[in-house]
């Protein structure tokens, strides 16, 4: 059985695959709504904010397995802008945008879990605080 996002033999250019458009959505749709309602929000969960950071993490991981699939399909195509774009130098700082989601996703996760230890090691120092 053939994968979903598998493109058929007649493609002329990777710009008309539903890779390329879920790429866009995981590339600018995605991230930047999160963005934005990390920075519309005025009071969030711990739990919210963890869970957004995990979601940039996968959102970055999906993004590079996307960028392998397109750049792969545009070696079989006839198009020359897709290759300019997907297998030439310039596919390099297609890169960078899932390593800066990455990354923040990471501090975002990395943020909370650290509060989250220091609150703890102060609640542990408080229960066992030996007496005079």
């Amino acid at each position: 059985m053939a994968s979903p996002l598998a493109s058929p033999a007649t493609s002329l250019s990777v710009f008309v695959e539903l890779r390329f458009w879920l790429l866009v959505v995981f590339s600018a749709v995605l991230p930047v709504g999160i963005y934005v309602l990390l920075l519309r929000v005025r009071a969030i969960s711990r739990m919210a904010v963890l869970g957004l950071g995990i979601a940039l993490v996968l959102i970055s991981g999906v993004d590079v397995y996307l960028l392998q699939s397109l750049a792969s399909v545009a070696k079989g195509t006839p198009s020359l802008a897709d290759d300019a774009l997907f297998i030439s130098e310039i596919s390099l700082a297609l890169y960078i945008v899932p390593v800066v989601f990455g990354g923040i996703g990471v501090n975002l996760t990395s943020h909370v879990l650290v509060r989250h230890l220091s609150e703890a090691e102060k609640r542990f120092d408080q229960e066992h605080r030996s007496g005079p």
